[in-house]
């Protein structure tokens, strides 16, 4: 059972989170649904108003879920293709990475993608190359640009 928990404590964390979010939408919905049953017109406005929190809430578990699954399956495949970039960044004793190691590493990814910006292998690895070097918002940007390609150029194409 250790060994399980080790293999997918990340999908079990998600899994709690994705429940918790769940039970807060249904309770949101339900508390809506009693505003707009209410006469009072304020009440109603008011139910209206917090209809649309579940829906907006709803609406981004889904694309993170479908963010998460699709940037999983990227990584599987690069990794079968042993495309996935080597892990071999010098690390401070608490264990991050080295951001000048780092910094030193990201033009070739950048290059990489200024090469062939169709291929997402390349958005997948410039997205890592971001993280490491700890800019998380781009790191995501990318991530969603390689995500993009992977579904517009299919699975299936060839490096």
């Amino acid at each position: 059972m250790a060994r399980f928990y080790q293999r997918h404590k990340v999908k079990a964390g998600v899994l709690f989170i994705t429940a918790l979010l769940v039970f807060w939408l249904a309770v949101a919905f339900q508390r809506s649904f009693l505003l707009l049953g209410d006469p009072e017109p304020v009440a109603k406005a008011l139910g209206a108003g917090y209809l649309l929190l579940p829906c907006i809430g709803a609406w981004a578990l889904i694309r993170e879920l479908l963010f998460g699954a699709r940037t999983e399956q990227m990584a599987r495949r690069l990794g079968a293709e042993g495309g996935l970039p080597v892990d071999d960044l010098p690390r401070t004793p608490a264990g991050r990475i080295v951001r000048s190691a780092a910094d030193a590493a990201f033009p070739a990814y950048q290059a990489e993608v200024e090469a062939d910006p169709e291929n997402w292998r390349g958005w997948f690895r410039l997205s890592c190359a971001y993280d490491a070097a700890g800019d998380r918002k781009r790191a995501r940007r990318a991530m969603r640009d390689a995500a993009a390609l992977y579904r517009e150029h299919g699975a299936g194409t060839p490096s």
